[in-house]
């Protein structure tokens, strides 16, 4: 479980590029790029890092269900996501 501190950073960083995401749009269209650099640094979309919804792991992040292997499995089992059912053959 990553901590609150973590989660909220990275909630943080996903409010700031969505505000800016317009602006830098229009920026990159220009080519200014000495206005780009006055722009936040963490209003860039490529600092933002895929982190499970339910319990913050960065690792092993399936972008299908927005949750980690190790959540997506639980959950699974519980019968919890529709149309998932444990492999056999």
């Amino acid at each position: 479980m990553a901590r609150e501190s973590v989660k909220a950073r990275e909630l943080k960083r996903e409010k700031l590029v969505a505000k800016f995401a317009a602006k830098r749009a229009e920026l990159k269209a220009k080519g200014d790029y000495e206005a780009l650099d006055k722009l936040p640094r963490n209003a860039s979309p490529v600092r933002l890092h895929n982190r499970c919804k339910l319990s913050g792991r960065p690792r092993g992040y399936m972008r299908k269900f927005g949750i980690s292997r190790v959540v997506f499995r639980e959950l699974a089992v519980m019968g919890k996501i529709p149309g998932v059912t444990k492999a056999s053959w």
